[in-house]
């Protein structure tokens, strides 16, 4: 049973990392679900919700019964994406709250940490689907990093906070949010709805939060199947686009830039570069653990089927 509740626990907190991201700027939450091995479950989980959901809204009337949408609905890891997503509601509104006005007043040092760790989160989409990269990879992934640096690079509007305008805005901007290295926060910043969305949260505007939801349900619901056939059909193509989007949003998280992104003279620089090494060797020491661990279970697993033959 301990074992059980730990297991909730660890995927809450993994859960809670991803939603922590969503509410800073430039950092993805896409890109964290990697970097904790929630990516795959994630996409996966809510592809199939959604069929679920289609499945009987549309049988149920037409007297088929609900036995299709419980075929989705059994294919989800439930143990895994229940305690994610209440750790990401969680966290999410406690950093919205906590978090985000400490990195607003410290921009440099925070985003230098942040360049950092997602430089070295690299090495993750890079090697996830386990085939050697060719010269048509690389220039896929090259196209797709550029498309992203321009994006990251796109002054910011100021639009209103029209309903209207929030549904479709928190559409889009969950879509990035299972897009490694596309920010749903930095794109809210990009059309100026970033705080009006923060104050939502902070007041509890139960109008402004709601069309938010509705808007974030509509776009996951459209998008997410398209992710999820992707990564099941062409998933190291997939994953080779994911590596460049990554690569590409670095330019948002530069930390010599101004409000209006234009890259300014490099101020306090042996701070920040220690921070930029810092935050880059947090995750080469996970990575480092990880293959560790892995290869310990392997040659655990070769060990038994050794004694047993």
């Amino acid at each position: 049973m301990a074992k059980s509740v730990g297991s909730y626990l660890f995927n809450a907190l993994r859960g809670g990392a991803v939603g922590t991201s969503e509410a800073l700027p430039g950092i993805s939450g896409g890109t964290v679900a990697l970097m904790v091995g929630l990516y795959d479950k994630l996409i996966g989980g809510a592809g199939h919700m959604v069929s679920g959901i289609k499945r009987w809204v549309t049988d149920v009337p037409r007297g088929r019964g609900n036995e299709r949408a419980r075929e989705q609905f059994r294919l989800v890891d439930w143990s895994v994406l229940i305690p994610a997503l209440i750790g990401m509601a969680l966290f999410l509104g406690l950093a919205a709250v906590v978090l985000a006005p400490v990195v607003e007043e410290h921009t440099q040092y925070a985003y230098a940490v942040f360049f950092g760790l997602v430089l070295a989160c690299l090495w993750v989409p890079y090697t996830a689907s386990g085939k050697k990269w060719r010269a048509g990879h690389y220039l896929l992934a090259l196209v797709a990093a550029a498309a992203a640096f321009t994006l990251t690079g796109l002054p910011g509007a100021n639009l209103p906070a029209h309903p209207v305008i929030v549904f479709f805005a928190a559409g889009v901007a969950v879509c990035a949010l299972v897009l490694p290295g596309v920010s749903g926060s930095f794109l809210l910043l990009t059309v100026g709805l970033y705080e009006p969305t923060l104050n939502a949260v902070r007041e509890a505007d139960i109008a402004y939060l709601a069309v938010f939801a509705l808007g974030a349900l509509t776009g996951l619901s459209l998008f997410v199947k398209l992710l999820q056939y992707l990564l099941e059909n062409f998933h190291h193509m997939t994953l080779v686009v994911l590596t460049g989007l990554m690569a590409g949003s670095l330019r948002a998280l530069w930390p010599w830039q101004d409000e209006d992104r234009a890259f300014v003279a490099p101020t306090e620089v042996p701070l920040t570069v220690v921070l930029m090494v810092v935050g880059f060797a947090v995750i080469v020491a996970a990575i480092v653990w990880e293959r560790r661990k892995l290869d310990q279970m392997a040659a655990a697993d070769d060990q038994q089927d050794t004694v047993s033959a």
